[in-house]
């Protein structure tokens, strides 16, 4: 996807350089551009703690989806037991329709290679691993050039800068479905095993990758801590907003004259990042906010800011930090009904509310499409789609629910249509596909 233009002093703090650098750039002309700066700096002068405490005081999220604070995850695998640990970094982007780990990847893989360093450094992680979807091309290969240089380099391998400081990365290519993303399935996938959540906690900060103390970071996270250590914890915090600091890459997509990739500060508008891709382009009916496991907000929503508390209290997430813009066109009922058969498709089937309520609740809406409803259907949706978050293993058991939930608390009238029998017009969308 196309790499959008911010606003005009907008912070760029995880693609800094991608303007400035070809996208295959060599490890000199990414140190020119200010690339291993921090990392150094950090080697010779920051010690690990202060560095976990720099982390803490700048209020970094993490960017996997869930907004869970960095600096505390950082301080509880630092606190561990003594002995191996180890550090994953996340690139495997699961949303087929989110491409900002891959682009960042891509653009940018010193960036994602140096905050990785900086994170391992900081908990006491000797061995590393960082996990791209299998099939994503070039952006396993330039990271394992980066990767390459950066060790001939000395700044990864067994004698960092000259010093005792050793650590070990490795790239990791895996073929998974949607789940393969959350942390612990990503680690189980690590080990060979079948890919399904574990029960929690314990935590992968204590018992994660082998049984030993994991960092599980987003690449997204592990990027913007570079920047942390050259201009500070305080000015991080300053940008984004008080709970969310920071900014975020967003994947932009649908009925939009320019779809592509941007990097906001938390708390801009849908409004705003709407207009960044050009508006859409005919009538906006809704937005899919979050991903396939996120929610809809009608088009009077477009004034509300980007955030982890608000578009939960919405009824959407931050999630992947992809957002469909869903034309007038198309049928709430029928795409809410799709992504909830994709999701289903994509469970593991661990959890038997997950395995079984997904694919019942998809054939809830398979009847609302059809006409073949009872009047008390919604009702049985909202029941079920309660019994399976209350269950809920992982992300996507927590949140499949939420393009029926959502679509009914925004649409009751196309939904109240379609339990009685009413036409609706035709999906023209799959999940992360335009409209």
């Amino acid at each position: 996807m196309e790499l959008l233009a911010g606003r005009s002093g907008w912070p760029s703090i995880l693609l800094g350089r991608a303007a400035t650098l070809a996208p295959d750039a060599g490890i000199e002309a990414a140190e020119a551009a200010g690339a291993w700066s921090a990392w150094k700096n950090a080697v010779a002068s920051i010690a690990p703690d202060a560095l976990i405490a720099s982390v803490e005081r700048s209020g970094l999220r993490g960017r996997g989806g869930a907004g869970f604070p960095a600096g505390r995850k950082w301080r509880a695998v630092a606190n561990a037991d003594r002995g191996q640990r180890y550090l994953v970094a996340n690139g495997f982007g699961a949303d087929p329709g989110a491409h900002a780990e891959r682009l960042l990847l891509e653009r940018d893989p010193h960036g994602v290679l140096e905050g990785l360093a900086l994170a391992a450094y900081a908990v006491g992680a000797t061995e590393a691993t960082i996990v791209v979807r299998a099939g994503s091309g070039s952006a396993a290969a330039r990271l394992r050039a980066a990767l390459a240089a950066a060790e001939e380099k000395g700044y990864l391998g067994s004698a960092v800068l000259g010093t005792s400081i050793r650590l070990s990365v490795t790239v990791r290519e895996l073929a998974g479905s949607f789940v393969t993303g959350e942390e612990t399935v990503l680690l189980r996938a690590l080990e060979d095993r079948r890919a399904q959540p574990d029960q929690r906690p314990p935590y992968p900060a204590t018992k994660g990758l082998w049984g030993r103390p994991t960092l599980v970071q987003n690449v997204q996270t592990l990027a913007a801590v570079p920047w942390i250590v050259t201009h500070g914890a305080e000015a991080f915090a300053a940008t984004g907003t008080p709970d969310a600091p920071g900014t975020i890459l967003l994947s932009l997509s649908g009925a939009l004259g320019r779809p592509g990739i941007v990097e906001a500060p938390m708390g801009t508008t849908l409004r705003d990042l709407l207009d960044l891709a050009g508006g859409a382009t005919g009538t906006l009916k809704a937005l899919l906010v979050g991903g396939p496991t996120g929610g809809f907000l009608p088009a009077a929503s477009l004034d509300l800011p980007l955030g982890y508390g608000t578009l939960t209290e919405a009824g959407a997430l931050v999630g992947s930090g992809s957002i469909l813009a869903v034309g007038s066109e198309t049928s709430i009922v029928e795409l809410a009904t799709l992504l909830t058969r994709y999701l289903s498709d994509e469970s593991c089937g661990k959890s038997i509310p997950c395995r079984i309520g997904l694919r019942r609740l998809a054939e809830l809406g398979d009847g609302l499409c059809t006409g073949l409803c009872r009047p008390t259907d919604e009702a049985l949706i909202r029941s079920l789609s309660a019994d399976v978050r209350d269950a809920a293993l992982c992300g996507l058991e927590a949140g499949a629910p939420n393009p029926l939930l959502s679509g009914m608390r925004y649409f009751a009238d196309e939904f109240a249509a379609a339990s009685a029998g009413g036409s609706a017009p035709a999906a023209a969308a799959r999940p992360g596909v335009s409209a």
